[in-house]
C-alpha cells in the first residue's frame, strides 16, 4: 500500500477551505486543517507533514517555515488567491487555478521520499 502524503492546511482562509475539500478526494493524501491558535514549530513538526500549505493573503506560518531547515523533504507551498500562483519554498512557483495542479506539485514529493 501507497504512503499516504500528509497535507497540513495552515490557516482558515477560504481559498484553504476550497483546496482542503478538492484534496480530500483524494485517498493518497491525508488532509490535517489547522486554525489560530496555530501550534509550535516542535509540534507541528511532530504532526509529520509531507507538505504544508497556506494563503498567502494572511500571515507567514513562521513555525511551518523554521521546519524547512529540520524536515528534508517537507514543502511550504503558498497560495496567492488573487494571482492563481503558488510559491513552492523550492523558489519555484506554478500556476494553481484547480486542485489538479496542485497535486502535480505535491506528487513529485512523494515520488522521491524514502521507502
Amino acid at each position: 500500500m501507497e504512503k499516504r502524503q500528509r497535507v497540513v492546511l495552515y490557516g482558515d482562509s477560504l481559498i484553504l477551505e476550497t483546496v482542503g475539500a478538492s484534496l480530500r478526494k483524494y485517498p493518497q493524501f491525508e488532509i490535517t486543517s489547522l486554525s489560530a491558535p496555530y501550534p509550535s514549530a516542535r509540534q507541528l513538526e511532530a504532526m509529520e507533514p509531507d507538505v504544508i500549505l497556506f494563503d498567502m493573503g494572511t500571515p507567514r506560518p513562521e513555525a511551518a517555515f523554521s521546519l524547512l531547515a529540520t524536515c528534508p523533504g517537507l514543502q511550504l507551498i503558498g497560495i496567492d488567491p488573487e494571482t492563481h500562483q503558488t510559491l513552492v519554498w523550492s523558489g519555484r512557483q506554478e500556476p494553481a487555478v484547480v486542485a489538479a495542479d496542485l497535486i502535480n506539485i505535491i506528487r513529485p514529493a512523494a515520488d522521491n521520499s524514502p521507502p
